[in-house]
């Protein structure tokens, strides 16, 4: 193992370094090599960026405390002298050094790894500042790879501030990194923006604040720091929350300078006739949100509005009411799905719905190849085609439409940012019949509701509509935890719920059983156990195939082809499979209501949200249902927070609310595909008052002060104000 970055004063930074360089701003001469190349890998490249580095904790070298009075398990400064030093190599190659105190106490300090410079600094005589944790040790007190001084023969002053330990690379010392942000924050234009009376009363300014957060005196609050309560750390929160939302507010006011189709419902026209022709009618929550965007449809502005529903409340009837006005106006509209089996629910239900009524609905998804593609393309160029449904190939480059009115995006936070970056782009401008051009209406649905404090954030741009209502028929579900050790149980209570004609999802994460990572999505692969030990889809479906004899068992999965697919979901839909064995290729989409029972295998690798959709596969028929959450132990904490959860709620916006508490907004909202993370300071479960004053603040500035408006987005956002829109 290779020795540890020498203490700070073994190994001083030379006079002139490239952090200094980056700091100022100067642009590098030659590519950076060592620390600097680690502060350029970082983004440590300019000096705003460096004075926004902000330290993970503190380390107090203000005071000393007498070795006489220090105690094991303290972490203590002190100061002494060398007495012995030598390398000792039993059990290890180790080097010890014998200080003793001003009455003489002991102390032994033990390096593990170490320089020469280590021996050096460290000779007979010399007297040195020491701090670390001390331990009880077999000669008596000591303290393991311990941060060291050597003092000059006068002493040398204490530190008159608490000494920050910043968040690091390899080959990043701390020594360095801590000389390299003070340069920038000396160097960082910090200069104040915001006009009198908009910064909340008791906040220090920008420039006091992050003196404080780099440097805070010997008698700062420690833990208001360590919890971000403190003023400081107030006032770099609310920064960044009033920058996002004067992005958002601009967005809005640049959204309503645009123009879009005029889109009315006419009496007697196709809205009305679909509505009529429905085997089933509405909800009181649904006939509120169809009417909020039919509204925004006839306002002649873009709409933007984000539909909200908890599993099964019914989104996709709202979609097609909309796209009726759209087409009854003389516009086409397209409807995209982050799955072909997701995009084929729709599809079939909007087929059932609109053609009967004389609605060109045509399928477009990437797995669509020859002549089959060309038609469907061709359609929407043409305008024949008025409904398009498929995945994102529906905004490939190859794809035109003739008169695009409206956009539904399903489940939109299941595309990448880069994907919904790109459906804004190409849905940019339609031609309208005298030369002008409109921008489509843009609806989006999401069965992963969002708590409202991240609606307030991420969404400010958008009107939300939310579905608060499940129809009439939904049966309650009831989940079941139960530990893998009960696994031939469940099995034989599965043979006799289908031997009573009831059918089966079983949900496992993995396809075989050896795979780099699990279909659960990004970051379950570090979840639990390792891959090579978890059961798999494949080995799965062998099992319950042999177990259940006379029963047809069925397996699907990502890597099937899109034809095998739709044939084992066929299959399963008329009944001829009892059991379907599944990874989470059926998280949505799939509506079997003879389906009562959801068996979720390793639960403790899903997400919250994913197990929520998966048991949303069931409760949709007239029999009760159940989901088994089958887990394997020990259970991680996050683990057992989901798995509690699940148990104790049905309620999606609950659900939602424990989810952004477990994970944070960044990954809820699949912020981590961009690389940046939206909110770097504020944490929206505990700052929802400075999210209040933000809004606030942010409308009056907006409308007062538009130049500090735009000074503030400029210097807290930047290029992430593309991801806000996103």
């Amino acid at each position: 193992m290779p020795p540890a970055a020498a203490p700070d004063t073994a190994a001083p930074l030379p006079a002139a370094s490239g952090a200094a360089a980056a700091a100022a701003g100067a642009p590098p001469k030659a590519r950076a090599s060592g620390p600097a190349r680690a502060l350029e890998a970082m983004g440590l490249t300019s000096p705003l960026a460096l004075a926004l580095h902000l330290p993970l904790r503190y380390e107090d070298e203000t005071r000393l405390t007498p070795l006489a009075e220090a105690r094991p398990g303290q972490t203590v400064q002190v100061e002494a002298e060398v007495v012995d030093t030598q390398v000792q190599f039993r059990p290890r190659r180790q080097l010890v050094v014998r200080v003793a105190g001003d009455e003489g106490e002991p102390l032994v300090l033990r390096f593990l790894h170490f320089y020469p410079s280590h021996q050096k600094a460290l000779q007979p005589g010399t007297r040195v500042r020491v701090r670390g944790e001390l331990r009880g040790g077999f000669f008596g007190l000591e303290m393991v790879h311990p941060h060291f001084k050597a003092l000059p023969p006068e002493g040398a002053p204490l530190a008159s501030a608490l000494t920050p330990v910043y968040p690091a690379a390899a080959g990043l010392p701390q020594a360095y990194l801590r000389k390299a942000v003070a340069a920038g924050l000396a160097r960082a234009d910090l200069a104040e923006v915001l006009p009198p009376g908009t910064v909340p009363a008791g906040l220090p300014a920008l420039r006091p604040a992050l003196q404080t957060l780099h440097h805070p005196p010997a008698d700062a609050p420690l833990a208001a720091l360590q919890d971000h309560s403190h003023p400081a750390w107030q006032r770099l929160k609310f920064e960044e929350l009033l920058a996002q939302q004067l992005a958002q507010a601009q967005s809005r006011q640049e959204r309503a300078r645009h123009r879009a189709p005029v889109l009315s419902a006419r009496q007697g026209g196709l809205h009305e006739r679909l509505l009529a022709t429905l085997p089933f009618a509405l909800t009181g929550a649904q006939r509120r949100v169809a009417e909020e965007i039919a509204a925004d449809l006839a306002a002649g502005r873009p709409m933007h509005r984000l539909l909200q529903g908890d599993v099964g409340a019914g989104k996709t009837v709202v979609a097609a009411l909309a796209a009726a006005v759209a087409i009854d106006a003389g516009w086409h509209c397209a409807l995209m799905a982050p799955t072909e089996i997701l995009a084929e629910q729709h599809f079939a239900k909007l087929l059932q719905w609109l053609q009967p009524l004389g609605v060109q609905v045509a399928w477009i998804t990437g797995s669509q190849r020859g002549k089959a593609r060309a038609q469907a393309v061709a359609a929407v160029a043409a305008g024949q085609a008025q409904l398009v449904v498929g995945t994102h190939a529906v905004i490939q480059q190859d794809v035109h439409f003739a008169r695009l009115g409206l956009a539904v995006v399903d489940e939109q936070h299941r595309f990448g940012v880069a994907q919904r970056l790109a459906l804004r782009r190409q849905l940019a401008a339609a031609p309208e019949p005298g030369g002008a051009t409109v921008e489509p209406h843009l609806l989006m649905m999401s069965a992963t509701p969002i708590p409202r404090t991240l609606a307030m954030t991420y969404f400010a741009d958008l009107e939300v509509s939310t579905i608060d209502e499940l129809p009439p028929g939904r049966t309650p579900i009831v989940t079941k935890l139960i530990a893998d050790q009960r696994r031939a149980e469940l099995i034989a209570r599965i043979a006799d719920a289908v031997g009573e004609g009831q059918q089966v999802y079983w949900v496992c994460p993995l396809v075989e059983a050896v795979e780099d990572t699990p279909e659960g999505g990004p970051g379950a692969a570090a979840r639990g156990k390792p891959l090579a030990e978890l059961r798999n889809a494949t080995e799965t479906h062998a099992e319950l195939a042999a177990a259940l004899p006379g029963h047809g068992v069925g397996l699907i999965h990502g890597r099937l082809k899109a034809a095998e697919k739709a044939a084992v979901m066929a299959r399963f839909k008329a009944g001829e499979l009892a059991v379907l064995v599944a990874t989470t290729v059926i998280e949505v989409g799939v509506d079997v209501p003879n389906a009562s029972l959801m068996v979720v295998e390793h639960a403790e690798r899903f997400g919250l949200a994913q197990l929520h959709q998966l048991r949303g596969r069931v409760g949709r028929g007239e029999r009760a249902s159940v989901c088994v959450l089958m887990y394997s132990t020990p259970l991680s904490d996050t683990g057992k927070q989901r798995l509690r959860a699940m148990a104790e709620t049905t309620d999606g916006f609950e659900i939602a609310r424990r989810d952004l508490e477990i994970r944070g907004p960044g990954e809820f909202m699949g912020a981590r595909q961009s690389g940046d993370a939206l909110l770097r300071f504020a944490d929206l479960a505990e700052d929802a008052p400075l999210l209040a004053a933000a809004r606030a603040a942010a409308a009056r500035l907006l409308a007062e002060h538009p130049a500090a408006a735009q000074a503030q987005v400029r210097r807290w956002l930047g290029r992430q104000v593309d991801y806000l829109k996103a």
